[in-house]
């Protein structure tokens, strides 16, 4: 089980898609229920885009969460991921994000 307590904090500076692209989300259960697809600005006020579930691609949803809803750190090994309160039912009740371009 991770101690996510011990984990280093993220500092506002190194929240960019750079760093947290592909990075791991955990819920309360320390069940991953997503992953980083990219981030539309950067910091705080950042907005997270999230692939939520799906195996390989196939089903994947994808929505978007503010990065106050995040919270980033890296574990022992320098492993960026995050912890979320929202459950994986949570995610996938959410709207559909729709890439901009």
């Amino acid at each position: 089980m991770k101690d996510h307590a011990n984990h280093v904090r993220l500092e506002p500076a190194e929240l960019s898609s750079k760093i947290l692209e592909g990075a791991p989300i955990y819920d309360a259960h320390n069940a991953e229920i997503g992953k980083v697809s990219h981030l539309h600005g950067n910091g705080p006020n950042a907005e997270v885009i999230v692939d939520v579930g799906g195996f390989l691609g196939l089903g994947a949803k994808t929505v978007a969460v503010s990065m106050t809803q995040l919270d980033f750190m890296r574990d022992e090994n320098g492993h960026v991921h995050a912890l979320t309160r929202f459950s994986k039912q949570d995610l996938e009740h959410m709207p559909q994000h729709s890439h901009h371009h």
